[in-house]
């Protein structure tokens, strides 16, 4: 399992080894012992979910304290690109964010912590993912930032009006400099 830091601290991209043959192939896909090293959290919870259509948008989503959770997220089939903004205001990557490919193909792992905003653009149909979370979801915690907010500077290669969103991320509000997230 090779884990990588990237330009955003405290986010790592985690390859787990492979090995295939004619049959197939076998892949530990979590190791504790190795994780232990990016983290000490343990999981609670296993999400699944299924895009049906290429440019669906899930996100930027995060659960404020004290229901904050980690994530260990993978494509189990298909493609996304997986975007994560940090809301730490003490964070040297405050307000900094980064987008990844991730894929069945790539078979590449991001690890999101607490104090980030998380969201995925569907780039395949039937794209489904999986995710471990450190902590149980809470409806009453449960927030996000729109995708939309040309403040934060994040492009996308598709354009805003063509993303496919659920009802509550249509809702979610704009960036507020004024508040501390976490």
């Amino acid at each position: 399992m090779l884990i990588t830091e990237t330009t955003l601290k405290d986010v790592y991209l985690i390859q787990p080894k492979k090995f295939e043959d004619y049959r197939g192939y076998f892949s530990e896909t979590f190791n504790q012992n190795k994780f232990i090293k990016i983290s000490k959290e343990t999981f609670v919870q296993d999400n699944e979910s299924l895009s049906l259509k290429k440019n669906v948008f899930r996100g930027l989503h995060f659960q404020t304290p004290p229901y904050e959770q980690d994530k260990l997220v993978r494509v189990l089939k298909g493609k996304i690109l997986d975007i994560v903004l940090d809301l730490r205001k003490n964070s040297p990557t405050y307000l900094k964010h980064e987008i990844f490919e991730i894929s069945e193909n790539n078979y590449t792992q991001i690890w999101v912590p607490k104090g980030f905003a998380h969201g995925v653009l569907i780039l395949k149909e039937n794209t489904l993912l999986s995710y471990k979370v450190t902590n149980f979801y809470s409806p009453e915690h449960d927030s996000g930032i729109s995708i939309d907010d040309l403040s934060l500077g994040i492009s996308l290669p598709v354009n805003i009006d063509k993303l496919i969103l659920s009802e509550k991320d249509k809702k979610l509000q704009r960036f507020n400099p004024e508040k501390k997230y976490f």
